[in-house]
Parts: structure tokens; C-alpha cells; sequence
């Protein structure tokens, strides 16, 4: 990971938790005051963003570490366990909302103020700003954690708009409508439950080291194997590590070339690799004689 993108990252991170902060309180207040259960539980989602980015703030910090005796691999995995992190808070807000929104329905209470509508509006226009803000920092770096946050800003706006929507139709159909709002923030919960599980999953895949795609993998097998003297290549793994690539590649060349030519061209594809991908952190090359017909993928 370098300085740079983590200090974006964390510069996202910083923002949200401002944000998220300021949005909290005055949904709190303005539920409370309003009657509108709704954009209370829309606080308590933006609590809960506070935290989230709190922790992608961290997971960022320790992972743009460097390498040490102790972490010879670097600290990166800690940004995907701080998006994995955040996926599980974003269901535990989720679960809770749905029980505090189903035990609101049972609950004689007064309709929602109209003057909360603005608020809800409010709310929508900066989490979707920011939301979009966070995600394209999230994709320029390629961050899982900070794409997770933006999806937990995201699930403020929806919770928003879905408060919205249940306060307007508990003003228009008035008296015997008033839990429409409950319902809003129970479709809300639900909404927030399938983003949370969607983003679950890359984060576990990162920690599992699972392969990249296509679009990272083949680029690095076609710069190996551009390299002059590569016969063939065979074994390339690639693995995410924060927001950098490991890769180990076995690389084929002619039998007879001296151990000092060997070395010299496993430093060239290195470079290559690394050139045709700046975010490739580390290559272990592995050479290996070319035996015609073998198993390397350029072999006849």
C-alpha cells in the first residue's frame, strides 16, 4: 500500500466520520421531536457509519505499515478485516432496526411531523454526495474497506428515502396510518441486510486470498511472458494484500544459461510485472529449464 492511497483513504474515512457525526444528532433530535421513529432509526444507522469509518480509519493506518520481523508480509490484510468488520455492523444495525421498527407497530403513537420531510431531504442529498465521493476513492485505490464505507453511506441515503416515503404516507393518510414510518424503517433494515451480505463476501474472499480477476491476473502473465528469454510460464498466483498484489510466477527459460544469467532475467520480469502493474507490491520469480512439450503455458 503506498503513503498516498492510504492517505486518501483515511482522508475518506476522516470525512465520514464528520459527517456521519453532525447527520446523527440532528436526525435524533429531529425523530424525537417530530414523532417520526423512522429517522430515528435513520440515526442510529448514521451512528453506526460514525463507527464503521472509524474502523476503516484504523485498518488503514495499520496496514500501511511496513514489513517487520514480526509481519514480514506487510500489515495489509488489516484493511480487509476492517471491511469485513464494518459488513458485520452494517447487519447488526440492520437486525437492529427491524426489531426496534417491529415493536414501534404495536405502539399507539402520533403522526410524524411534516417539517421532518426537509430533514429526510437533507439527509439523502449529503449521504449521496458523499457516498459517491467515498466510493470513487475506494476504486481509485482499491480499497475493500473504503468500498464498504461508501456502501454504508449509501445504506444511510436508502434508509432516508425509505423514511421519507413511510412519513409522507402516514401525513397524507392521516389518522391510522401513523406506523407507516415503521414500516419504511422495516424495509429499510432489510435493504441494509442484503448490502451488508454483499459486502461481506469480497472482504472474505480478500482475507482468503482468493484470485484476483482476469483483468489483474492477465496483464501480469502477458508482461512475463514479453520479456525476452521467457520461453514459457506456468503456476502464476496472485494474491490482494491491502490494496497491493503478491504475485509468484514460475518462469521457463533455456537450460544452459548460467545461474548470474538466470537471476538477471528473473529481475527483468519482476520489472516487468511491476511496470505493467503499479500496484503489484512483491514478485517471486522461480526459474525453471524449458522442457519442449512440457506443461508451461507457451510450451508447443
Amino acid at each position: 500500500m503506498t503513503d498516498s492511497a492510504s492517505q486518501r483513504g483515511i482522508r475518506s474515512a476522516q470525512l465520514g466520520i464528520l459527517v456521519n457525526t453532525g447527520l446523527a444528532i440532528v436526525k435524533f433530535i429531529a425523530g424525537l421531536v417530530g414523532n417520526a421513529y423512522a429517522l430515528v432509526a435513520d440515526a442510529v444507522e448514521s451512528t453506526a457509519d460514525v463507527l464503521s469509518s472509524t474502523v476503516v480509519w484504523g485498518g488503514l493506518r495499520v496496514a500501511a505499515r511496513n514489513p517487520d520481523a514480526s509481519y514480514p508480509f506487510g500489515y495489509g490484510k488489516a484493511e480487509p478485516l476492517a471491511a469485513a468488520v464494518v459488513s458485520l455492523m452494517l447487519l447488526g444495525a440492520a437486525v437492529g432496526i427491524a426489531i426496534e421498527a417491529a415493536g414501534e407497530m404495536r405502539t399507539p403513537h402520533h403522526t410524524p411531523a411534516p417539517w421532518t420531510l426537509a430533514v429526510l431531504v437533507a439527509v439523502v442529498a449529503v449521504k449521496w454526495v458523499l457516498s459517491r465521493r467515498v466510493r470513487a476513492v475506494g476504486s481509485a485505490i482499491g480499497s475493500t474497506a473504503v468500498r464498504a464505507d461508501a456502501w454504508h453511506h449509501l445504506s444511510d441515503a436508502v434508509t432516508s428515502t425509505a423514511a421519507f416515503i413511510g412519513i409522507s404516507i402516514a401525513l397524507v393518510g392521516g389518522p391510522g396510518w401513523e406506523s407507516a414510518d415503521d414500516w419504511a424503517a422495516l424495509l429499510a433494515a432489510g435493504v441494509i441486510f442484503f448490502n451488508g451480505v454483499n459486502m461481506l463476501r469480497p472482504a472474505l474472499w480478500e482475507i482468503m486470498d482468493r484470485t484476483p480477476g482476469a483483468d489483474v491476473i492477465e496483464p501480469v502473465r502477458r508482461a512475463a511472458e514479453g520479456v525476452p528469454g521467457v520461453l514459457a510460464t506456468e503456476k502464476l498466483a496472485v494474491r490482494k494484500t491491502g490494496m497491493s498484489y503478491r504475485v509468484t510466477i514460475h518462469v521457463q527459460a533455456d537450460g544452459g544459461m548460467s545461474l548470474d544469467d538466470a537471476h538477471v532475467l528473473s529481475g527483468r520480469v519482476k520489472g516487468a510485472i511491476r511496470a505493467a502493474n503499479p500496484k503489484v507490491q512483491s514478485v517471486l520469480v522461480h526459474m525453471e529449464p524449458f522442457e519442449r512439450g512440457g506443461t508451461g503455458r507457451n510450451a508447443p
